[in-house]
């Protein structure tokens, strides 16, 4: 996979360095930087997840029933894409004034002295109610500090590529989602496997949000050396934010548009994740410790499928790729009921084509805006196929499971396939092929 290849990407180049040789170090630079900042990110993202489905209904809500325990941190879950949108009018207000690396740290601040503070947070058998409504503000607060650190990684690498390969430079920021939460399933893997359930519920699982804060310290300095590489010239155009009224005005179709294009993508990767868990923990006997070792293998070849949705981007197109992802994931959804006696057939399946679809989920929707409304309207179009795609999977998945059965949060699964479709039929093409 040679996409360190750099020349006429139109990187800058300085000194008596050969040219190629110079293009080529720094745009290799720029991909480790791309990668080691999103595993980061999605490290801590998933550490909460997780969290909300082992951990929280037990420390958080234990006054409830199980399953009504369970939504409960669920819903607290998705408070923190509810946020997002506000951190981003927030942070274009910033911006201005404190340059665009001031704003990533500001937020990187929030977000991990906020998960911080949540390892920290006694549980409701000390301070009762005033816990879960704690732990709701500090999950708010982690929704402003992500909101606010988006940087438009997929359209940096994208000025970056040779127009031929386009797909293959797009998913390298998605790889960050499968490593990143093979990275947080592992730990939680440890922790439960080598420490007593006592022992666990008592600290065990406080270490994993310490972690987050270490690493967060290495995205911040990963993200501050990434705002400081320069690209090609079309660069200061695409990373400047349009005014919000215009924005809106010349582009709402193509945000809403935008938004649901990924919805496929975004509920599985939670349907995936924390709805096994949660499914698992609550309606059979199988040992969780076995569903976490099967999400790592899945995790794991999740990884090369979006270096695979890469590879076919470029040799058909954006377009076929999510039809394709699609497709499969509608074939997936027959397999869910193998929850319930072999869970590894639809969690291992499940992450292979996750990985084909979520490559490109992020890729494909830059290209719907004009040059001048790029960067606004994929942050803004991100933001809401978070909260249309994501924030409310594990709630609505599992509700619809322990109400009518899994066929439902199949069907649920179905929904959002079906919205993609429509949504990328119905997007004009424009000067970019998809």
């Amino acid at each position: 996979m040679a996409i360190g290849n750099a020349a006429g990407t139109g990187i800058r180049k300085s000194g008596d360095v050969d040219p190629n040789a110079r293009q080529t170090v720094q745009l290799d630079d720029v991909i480790t930087t791309v990668v080691m900042a999103r595993v980061t990110d999605y490290f801590g993202f998933f550490v909460f997840a997780i969290a909300s489905a082992l951990v929280f209904p037990t420390i958080f809500f234990p006054y409830l029933e199980p399953v009504p325990a369970t939504l409960a941190s669920f819903a607290v879950f998705s408070l923190a894409f509810l946020a997002r949108p506000v951190a981003s009018l927030i942070g274009r207000r910033l911006e201005p004034r404190i340059g665009k690396p001031g704003k990533i740290t500001v937020a990187l601040m929030l977000l991990g002295t906020s998960t911080v503070a949540i390892g920290l947070l006694p549980g409701y058998d000390r301070i009762g109610w005033v816990a879960p409504a704690l732990l709701a503000v500090l999950r708010v607060i982690q929704g402003l500090g992500l909101g606010g650190a988006w940087d438009g990684m997929t359209l940096q690498l994208k000025s970056a590529a040779p127009k031929e390969r386009h797909g293959l430079y797009s998913m390298v920021p998605q790889l960050g989602g499968p490593i990143g939460f093979c990275v947080a399933a592992a730990m939680f893997y440890v922790l439960t496997g080598f420490l007593t359930e006592e022992e666990f519920y008592q600290y065990g699982w406080r270490f994993a949000f310490f972690a987050v804060m270490a690493v967060n310290v290495v995205s911040l300095f990963a993200r501050l050396r990434l705002l400081t590489t320069n690209f090609g010239s079309d660069e200061a155009t695409m990373m400047k934010s349009a005014p919000l009224g215009f924005l809106l005005r010349t582009q709402w179709r193509e945000i809403l548009l935008s938004a649901f294009l990924p919805l496929s993508s975004y509920a599985l990767l939670h349907m995936l994740t924390v709805f096994p868990v949660s499914y698992t923990l609550l309606f059979t006997d199988n040992a969780i410790d076995r569903i976490i070792l099967w999400q790592l293998v899945g995790g794991a070849l999740a990884v090369g499928t979006v270096i695979l949705s890469g590879l076919l981007a470029d040799r058909y197109s954006k377009r076929a790729v999510i039809i394709g992802s699609s497709v499969l994931t509608l074939l997936l959804c027959l397999s869910i009921g193998t929850l319930n006696d072999n869970p590894a057939v639809y969690i291992v399946a499940g992450f292979i084509i996750f990985g084909l679809s979520y490559g490109q989920s992020s890729a494909i929707v830059p290209d719907r805006f004009s040059p001048d409304c790029r960067y606004s309207g994929s942050a803004l179009a991100t933001n809401l196929s978070w909260i249309f795609g994501a924030a409310f999977a594990p709630l609505v998945g599992l509700f619809l499971a322990s109400t009518f059965g899994l066929w439902a949060a199949a069907l649920y699964l179905v929904s959002g396939v079906v919205v993609t479709l429509v949504a990328l039929f119905s997007l004009r093409r424009q000067s970019d092929k998809i």
